[in-house]
């Protein structure tokens, strides 16, 4: 019986030649937690979803500056472009002047409102014109339809 038991050792320890072989038998794992799974798998998903969010906000923000700085750029080639400009009104006072732009938009004019450097005031411009000879052509034509105290203002 001793040679029994010993032999059944042996032949034990000689079938099993690492603990490779025991930790893949079934009998000696450990059941994995489903629900730390479960919520392990939750917080990637978290993670990635606000990394998401925050990238979306990066690029909306990042959109609208680019949009601004276009915008800005457009107003200064315009700007340089159109630079004499029939005014229609001229007003220090904001409201009065954003009043009579809605005037002349129900007209069916593209009015605008121009800052003068180094001065209060706020003129309303109704047409603006890159060619000189094209805007006192129109500026005399406008006098007599539309606003016989309008006048020509040339930007630098």
């Amino acid at each position: 019986m001793k040679y029994l038991i010993a032999s059944i050792l042996v032949i034990l320890l000689v079938i099993t030649p690492s603990c490779k072989f025991l930790k893949k038998m079934k009998l000696f794992r450990k059941k994995p937690d489903i629900t730390a799974i479960w919520q392990t798998k939750q917080d990637s998903i978290r993670v990635a979803d606000s990394i998401q969010q925050v990238q979306a906000r990066l690029m909306a923000i990042e959109n609208a500056r680019l949009d601004s700085i276009r915008a800005a750029e457009e107003q200064v080639v315009l700007a340089n472009n159109f630079r004499y400009n029939i005014i229609v009104g001229s007003f220090i006072t904001p409201q009065y002047a954003r009043d009579l732009v809605e005037v002349y938009k129900k007209r069916g004019y593209d009015p605008q409102i121009l800052e003068v450097e180094g001065s209060r005031f706020e003129l309303v411009a109704a047409e603006a014109y890159g060619n000189f000879r094209k805007a006192v052509n129109r500026l005399e034509q406008f006098q007599d339809t539309v606003e016989f105290e309008a006048w020509m203002y040339i930007r630098k």
